[in-house]
């Protein structure tokens, strides 16, 4: 049986549809799995990881990775959990620091 070319060019594609939702869900996870999760909306953490991992998979693939292939999975949900990791751990202090810089000026007029 012969197999269809323009059938075996989308799967990249669906590769990459899998692992942006994966990373998405990974980061959704951690949203509620962490500390401060009120200091910053609730589609932040998904979008910085689906981003992440979809940014990272395709560095990967263009660098020559296989896109079926087990590490670019590992190392793009990795770089995508860590990039949500550290914005949920970050931007608390960031928008607790800022927020009391605005009270002590809005306080002394």
């Amino acid at each position: 049986m012969k197999k269809n070319p323009a059938a075996l060019d989308s799967w990249p594609s669906v590769e990459l549809l899998f692992v942006t939702v994966i990373g998405a869900s990974i980061a959704a996870i951690l949203r509620y799995a962490l500390p401060s999760r009120g200091m910053y909306g609730s589609a932040l953490l998904p979008a910085v990881g689906a981003a992440v991992t979809a940014t990272v998979w395709v560095a990967l693939v263009w660098v020559g990775f296989a896109f079926d292939g087990t590490w670019i999975w590992f190392i793009s949900l990795l770089a995508g959990g860590g990039a949500a990791l550290t914005t949920a751990l970050v931007l608390p202090r960031h928008r607790e620091a800022a927020d009391a810089r605005a009270f002590k000026e809005l306080a002394h007029h």
